[in-house]
């Protein structure tokens, strides 16, 4: 055990190992610094242990067993198919364990020195280690704190007993024969979802007018409709007041249009937002990291807070609580440490809800473009007019590209379909590169891809569209 009061000198102390912090060490250490990053949990953090990972494995899994519980369409039979939820709980474990492995590898091989234990600042440049087996103490030149975030708990819905929140939900050991789901954003839409596919009644409340709020409106009504495929019932005006639960099932009271109401199911699944793990022992008020009243550290465009050589990246700060964002912030502030002219530029930061169909967006929508003043146009185009998008049976999908109405220069892009979530990378290159529809509609797409719709969805703009009607002018 390392005691009293001798310091261990580094150039970087990372506090947190998930897609924000590990990302950070690597590039640190390749850039010349020695560093040391430090977790409580699991290296990879929530996104690889108990948040996008695992969900997306459950998800692959709910996909399968729907097509071949549908596949009769496509002159598939089978017979008996059944779910084994403890396997496919195997399945989702395995593909955690290779990721948060892999993270462990990478660091290793980078010469990042782990340490698996709490942090607690001493003062603005030093910091105490400790677990159960020792507590060194380390002097930093420079501090990276990305911590993450937490689901927020209901103070009319604690967590417990048959109140889950998305961590527990993701390793039940069966498939419940109903849910309730409070909150219909990204996680409470891709869970409720996943458990409907495999056979779960779910009753999403969501206090707005359509779930994933965050997504234009003709997106999310496709998810929808395939949602009501499913039988599950969406209740949109919906305010959750108080819940009762039994050993056998959970009832909740909500309100909706002045009416008083009920719903009674296995479980609750609450899923209202995410917390910034800023509160804690870790002593920011100690030395004096500027927090505000959301609990989010403030920080300039090098991902700095008030102390200058401290800095906060992901959940932690202000702006969209996505693990992608919380790694191109740790690559800036790395760099940024090593001297480098480094900024944030938060202009072509995509947003992905893996329901079905995927939901992606990049850059402006129309409204916001508008709202800029800027002259733009709207091209849709859809998935029905693509070969691939129709042989994997996605022909309910759509792309639109928001350009100036003028030059061309694409501003954004919103996909509702098929694998949009993958589709959308080269629309966030175009507005980094400043292309405009005719670069897109110029380069040659492979056929038949679901690449090509990009390329069409340009061509529309341009006001020729090969496989889709022109616009009456």
């Amino acid at each position: 055990m390392v005691v009293g009061d001798a310091s261990l000198d580094i150039d970087l102390l990372v506090i947190g190992a998930g897609p924000g912090g590990y990302v950070a060490a690597i590039r640190a250490a390749q850039l010349g610094q020695k560093v040391i990053i430090a977790d409580k949990g699991n290296f990879g953090g929530v996104c690889l242990n108990v948040g996008c990972i695992p969900s997306k494995a459950l998800i692959n899994a709910a996909h399968h067993y729907e097509e071949m519980v549908h596949g009769d369409k496509y002159g598939l039979k089978a017979d008996n198919i059944s779910v084994d939820f403890g396997k496919v709980q195997e399945y989702k474990g395995s593909v955690v364990n290779k990721m948060t492995s892999g993270v462990e590898m990478l660091l290793k091989a980078n010469k990042v020195e782990m340490f698996r234990g709490e942090v607690m600042f001493i003062n603005e440049n030093e910091a105490r280690l400790f677990n159960d087996q020792e507590a060194p103490r380390y002097r930093f030149k420079n501090c990276i704190i990305a911590t993450g975030s937490r689901p927020i708990e209901l103070k009319a819905f604690p967590f417990g007993g048959r109140i889950l929140s998305s961590t527990e939900a993701l390793s039940l050991p069966e498939v419940p024969k109903s849910m309730i789901v409070i909150g219909g954003g990204y996680i409470g839409a891709e869970l409720g979802q996943m458990y409907s596919k495999f056979g779960t009644q779910i009753t999403i409340l969501e206090g707005a007018d359509t779930i994933i709020p965050g997504f234009d409106k003709d997106m999310s009504q496709l998810v929808v409709k395939k949602m009501k495929k499913n039988n599950v019932e969406i209740v949109n005006g919906a305010l959750a007041k108080s819940a009762e639960q039994t050993d056998k099932d959970i009832t909740v009271t909500y309100e909706v249009k002045g009416e008083t109401k009920t719903v009674t199911a296995e479980y609750l699944l609450v899923t209202v937002g995410r917390r910034p793990n800023t509160d804690g022992e870790l002593g920011l008020d100690l030395i004096g990291v500027k927090v505000n009243d959301r609990g989010l550290i403030e920080v300039d465009d090098q991902c700095r807070t008030n102390i200058k050589h401290i800095f906060a990246i992901g959940d932690i700060v202000p702006g969209a609580a996505l693990a992608h964002k919380a790694s191109y912030e740790a690559k800036v502030a790395a760099e940024a440490i090593a001297g480098l002219p480094s900024k944030v530029d938060y202009k072509c930061i995509p947003a992905v809800a893996f329901t079905d169909p995927e939901c992606a967006s990049v850059g402006y929508t129309e409204k916001e473009a508008k709202d800029k003043g800027l002259n733009v146009k709207s091209s849709k185009f859809p998935f029905g007019g693509n070969g691939r998008a129709v042989t994997l049976d996605g022909a309910d999908g759509f792309m639109k590209i928001i350009s100036d109405a003028d030059t061309g220069l694409v501003y954004g892009a919103q996909i509702a379909g098929v694998e949009a979530s993958n589709i959308i990378a080269e629309l966030g290159l175009a507005i980094e590169m400043g292309a405009t529809v005719e670069d897109i509609a110029l380069t040659i797409h492979a056929h038949p891809t679901l690449g090509e719709i990009t390329m069409d969805t340009a061509e529309l703009a341009m006001g020729h569209p090969i496989h889709t009607l022109a616009p009456k002018k």
